[in-house]
Formats: C-alpha cells, structure tokens, sequence
C-alpha cells in the first residue's frame, strides 16, 4: 500500500506542471481522494462495505471526486484537478491512466442495470494508458482499450478499440445577423438534452 501510494505521489508530481515538489503534491485534492479509495477498497473488498462508503462519502465531501469502493483502480493513475469526476461501482481502471475534471465513468441507468443478472458489470473498464479528457461520459459495460484517447465532452457508449481517439465535435462559429441553420443545435449544450 505505501509503494502505490508514493507512486500516485510522484505522478502528480510528474504529470501537473503547476506542482513543484512533493510536498506540495501531497495537497492535490485528487491524491486524497485517489489514497482514500484505497483505504476503502480494501475495506470493501473484505466485506466492510459500511466503513468503506463512509470513507468514500468523506472523500468525496472533501474533494468532490466521487470514486465507488468497489471500483478497481491500477496503479499511477492520475485524477487532474479531479472535480465532478465520478467513478462507479464496478469499473476497473488500468495503469497509467489520466483523467481530468468532471469525467463520468458511469452506468447506463436503472432502467437498464436492474435486469442484468446479480454481478453483472455496469461500468466501463479502462485500458492501460488511456486519457480521459475534460467532461468525458462513459457509459455502461464497455471497453476503453488501451492507449485509447477519449476527448473533452466525448460521450462514448460503444467499446473503443487499442490506440482509438474518440473526439467530440468541435464548436463553430459564425457571424452575428446570419440565422443558424439549425436554432436547437446551435443553442443546445451537451448537458440540456
């Protein structure tokens, strides 16, 4: 437990530029929630669910990263920033992965996750070097294979192959006085459907 947790502290140091040492690293608010799901992962996993979830709603209270107990992390995984990131119950996570602010790895909903057999994974697995961009959405038992890029406000429902970069599209922009072809679009954001 020390080893991954001295290197989760020389990750942050390696992997944000505003970081200038360790000391200061041991203040990243992901580094706490990161060393805390640990703690109760372990917890978890022997059965202790009750004090895990405590430590979890901790965590989360203190750095609004929101990582299940029973979420499966590898090792040198770096949270960037780390707000609004959420992790659900049964994702797993390879090495090496970075995910930076308001990331879901999340489930496709009750509607659905209800009707799957007892023990069923809901949530996504993550390959080894894979980066997850700002205000990425993944959803449900896929695959992220590794070294899979998955760009800022990507919403990915779908498995993505070894070395895929699934980018979301990017804004345009046109001059005042033109009407927009279509006025919906062109006002909507992802967060309003």
């Amino acid at each position: 437990m020390l080893r991954l947790m001295r290197e989760d502290l020389d990750v942050v140091v390696e992997r944000d530029p505003s970081v200038r040492g360790r000391r200061e690293a041991v203040l990243h608010p992901a580094l706490t929630a990161l060393w805390t799901h640990r703690m109760a992962h372990r917890l978890h996993t022997a059965g202790r669910r009750l004090p895990a979830r405590l430590l979890a709603r901790w965590a989360r209270r203190v750095t609004a990263v929101e990582i299940h107990p029973g979420a499966m992390l590898g090792r040198r995984v770096f949270i960037d920033h780390g707000a609004a990131v959420v992790i659900g119950e049964t994702c797993t996570i390879g090495d090496d992965v970075t995910i930076y602010h308001q990331v879901t790895l999340g489930a496709v909903g009750w509607w659905s996750d209800n009707h799957r057999p007892e023990g069923a994974r809901r949530h996504p697995v993550v390959g080894r070097n894979v980066i997850l961009g700002t205000n990425a959405t993944v959803l449900g038992p896929v695959t992220v294979g590794d070294d899979a890029i998955i760009g800022a406000q990507a919403l990915v429902n779908k498995d993505v192959p070894d070395g895929m970069r699934m980018l979301a599209a990017t804004a345009s922009g046109r001059r005042p006085g033109r009407p927009a072809a279509d006025v919906i679009a062109s006002i909507a954001s992802a967060g309003s459907w």
